[in-house]
């Protein structure tokens, strides 16, 4: 009798992000509970998959079975089965894949429903690789009975209250079944009509016969294989939510047959909302590789370029292998044709989007400009189209209106050589910056960029039809401000400069005289080699040992402030106050920038600054 079979019924616990989780899911209050039988069934088609690969590729393995899902209803026990075929799975795939979750899904999932106290949307469950715990939505007790090719069957058995147990079992055919004791308010999916309502609308579309009693459930197979003109729009909606496991229908879709250097079918689709995760979804499966009509992978995505991963979709090709992995895809030049060929069909249609419905583009690019915008650096053989692509606020702009470069270019003033942004935390900041007031004060419109994106992109873009870009918040601009104020006369300015130099030190590079401000005091920019401010501090996030250049500390000469300290030096016994009215102004100026890191000392000195102002 071998090792495995000696085992008598061990009980485990759950660690403790596991048990985090399933008390969330069995006391939460959920939406979608029906997305338990899509995770189970797309579960099975998983396990199914692995059979017919390893099948495929080693002819020696085991007898010919039968692939298929089967759903057992039983509405006296109150119970509902889903049975596979398919791989099966060992003690050790019991401990580590149902009892723990190797992957970082738990608590990627779990940081993301702690961000707000609305109800729990099932639908992130799919999002975050956690499906199967959707059963205790529904189910009081979960069994699963497993038997892999030339192992020993095995049940395992849990309540999901903080312990599973693992028994050997009674299963005598390769594959899994999972029994759902359901709970009394979820006992209509004990019914024929129910279920029956589940599986065409979220698995119509898996590549095995799924059985409900004797009758096959699921009909369509390769909807991308049919020719377009014979697939009605609900088909490719209904595709769409089985292969992306979402609930929403796409934005829209592209149908692809391309016959040439290299062949393949292709439906891919752009869904209506970015998902939580979409930054920091790694094992992304969003992209499924068929050969010849034989799933090969869900995880396809190095078909695609990085600043499309919020494609979904299937690709199908005779032109790979059965068993090609990914590393030999990366390298695979029929797969490069595949890639170039993808991400210029997906730009020309958002290109396409662009011309022909505006509003379908804004609600687009809402949602997935930030990642698009990770190709101006990644891609520069793309970077013209992308940056057709791109959609700012600016000056110019109010609300949510953007505005694009090719427009800002149109709209430029004569003599004016280039295009002027600003970097800044969010809208309103940037709208707030003293460094956009001579630019107001001219009329010259300025990019407001506050999406995090932008300060890894923008820096990069040097100039977009022969016009330079160019940061506001630098040192070295060629533009003056037209005021009828007066400026402090020559020698009084010298003394200005010299004050806020000896008094600052090496807190700044230098103290120089503005010409973008027009109501403000000072201001501190980059300087003109320097990196943008805003970019520094997005090193510094990433970096805490990062030290940026220092600051060019500019002052208006024109403003009553910088009047009244010459005046108070002039009386000669004021060396006080100046230098908390200097201190004062360089903090102002570092708030502002956003880099005040200790803000006590400035709003102490301006408390004690208003109660000399409110004295009698």
């Amino acid at each position: 009798m071998s090792e495995e079979k000696q085992h008598t019924t061990q009980e485990f616990e759950y660690r403790a992000e596991m048990r985090q989780l399933l008390h969330l899911i069995i006391h939460s209050l959920y939406t979608h509970q029906e997305i338990f039988l899509r995770e189970l069934i797309s579960n099975a088609s998983d396990a199914l998959n692995k059979a017919r690969f390893q099948k495929l590729t080693d002819h020696t393995s085991g007898p010919e079975r039968d692939f298929k899902i089967t759903i057992t209803l039983d509405s006296d026990a109150n119970t509902i089965a889903v049975e596979d075929t398919g791989i099966g799975m060992t003690r050790e795939d019991l401990v580590e894949r149902i009892g723990t979750i190797a992957s970082s899904g738990t608590l990627a999932f779990l940081e993301e429903l702690q961000k707000n106290d609305k109800p729990v949307d099932a639908n992130l469950i799919g999002q975050f690789g956690v499906g199967f715990y959707s059963s205790f939505m529904v189910a009081d007790q979960v069994e699963i009975e497993t038997l892999q090719e030339g192992g020993t069957s095995l049940k395992w058995t849990s309540d999901g209250l903080g312990t599973y147990t693992i028994a050997s079992g009674d299963h005598n055919v390769a594959g899994t079944k999972v029994t759902l004791h359901l709970k009394e308010d979820a006992k209509d999916f004990a019914s024929e009509y129910r279920v029956r309502e589940v599986i065409r609308k979220y698995s119509n579309f898996v590549d095995f016969p799924i059985y409900l009693g004797k009758d096959q459930v699921n009909t369509i197979k390769a909807l991308w294989k049919k020719p377009k003109g014979e697939i009605t729009g609900e088909e490719r909606r209904e595709f769409y939510k089985f292969v992306a496991r979402d609930y929403e229908d796409p934005l829209g879709h592209l149908h692809l047959h391309i016959e040439g250097l290299v062949n393949f079918d292709a439906l891919l689709f752009v869904p209506s909302r970015a998902p939580a995760n979409l930054f920091r979804d790694e094992a992304r499966r969003h992209l499924h590789l068929y050969s010849s009509g034989v799933f090969i992978r869900d995880d396809a995505d190095e078909l695609l370029p990085d600043y499309l991963r919020f494609v979904r979709g299937v690709v199908d090709t005779e032109d790979l292998p059965l068993n090609v992995s990914r590393e030999v895809t990366q390298k695979s030049p029929v797969a490069a044709k595949i890639k170039s060929t993808l991400t210029s069909k997906i730009l020309s249609q958002l290109s396409d989007w662009v011309k022909d419905d505006t509003s379908l583009y804004a609600r687009f690019f809402k949602e997935f400009g930030p990642v698009l915008k990770a190709g101006l650096w990644s891609e520069f053989a793309k970077r013209d189209e992308l940056l057709a692509l791109m959609r700012y606020p600016s000056t110019l702009t109010e609300g949510e209106a953007t505005t694009t470069l090719k427009k800002y270019v149109d709209g430029m003033q004569e003599d004016q050589e280039a295009i002027y942004y600003l970097l800044a935390d969010s809208l309103e900041a940037a709208r707030r910056s003293p460094n956009l007031e001579v630019f107001r004060r001219k009329g010259i419109e300025v990019l407001l960029l506050a999406d995090s994106m932008d300060a890894v992109t923008i820096p990069n873009v040097h100039e977009y039809e022969g016009k330079s870009l160019k940061s506001v918040a630098q040192a070295g601009l060629d533009i003056e401000s037209e005021t009828n104020a007066e400026h402090l006369p020559g020698d009084e300015t010298d003394d200005l400069l010299a004050l806020f130099r000896v008094q600052l030190g090496d807190k700044i590079q230098d103290v120089v005289i503005s010409k973008r401000l027009v109501d403000s005091p000072a201001t501190l920019v980059a300087p003109a080699d320097g990196m943008d401010p805003h970019f520094e501090r997005v090193m510094k996030a990433m970096n805490k040992e990062f030290e940026g250049s220092k600051k060019v500390l500019e002052l208006n000469t024109t403003h009553p402030l910088m009047k009244n300290i010459i005046a108070l030096k002039a009386k000669g016994d004021q060396d006080t106050r100046i230098k908390a009215a200097v201190a004062q102004i360089y903090e102002g100026a570092l708030l502002l920038d956003g880099t005040l890191e200790e803000p006590s000392a400035f709003v102490e000195r301006m408390t004690r600054f208003m109660v000399e102002a409110t004295q009698d």
